[in-house]
């Protein structure tokens, strides 16, 4: 396994790149992210991610859409970095990366796949 971390070290490792990438990237970091290995998926939820501006943008149907939109756009650009952070920390290829945000809450969930199951290393 990659850098001989434990499970608990590399979803730590995940979380703290998570937060990294989005204090970068979106101005802010999230309230609380917890990062999970679940066989060859990476799932990560954050809480807390709309800044002030997205809050009150969020309080419309077209305004929901537009802070969709631009998160998406946003993970996009920074697809290449995330996917570059996960092989780093985990020695996997990414195979894919999908994300949605809830407005009315504030949470935004990222799930990568890997090329790999990342448990097996583990047991």
């Amino acid at each position: 396994m990659k850098n001989g971390l434990s499970r608990g070290e590399m979803e730590n490792a995940i979380r703290h790149a998570i937060i990294k990438f989005e204090q970068e990237f979106m101005g802010r970091g999230p309230t609380d992210v917890r990062a999970f290995i679940i066989h060859d998926i990476i799932l990560i939820r954050l809480k807390g991610v709309l800044t002030p501006a997205e809050r009150q943008l969020a309080k419309s149907d077209d305004g929901i859409g537009m802070v969709k939109q631009m998160r998406q756009n946003l993970i996009a650009q920074g697809r290449e970095q995330l996917c570059r952070d996960i092989l780093e920390i985990t020695g996997a290829e990414t195979t894919g990366l999908f994300t949605d945000i809830d407005t009315s809450i504030g949470e935004r969930v990222i799930v990568f796949s890997c090329a790999q199951d990342l448990e097996s290393h583990f047991r």
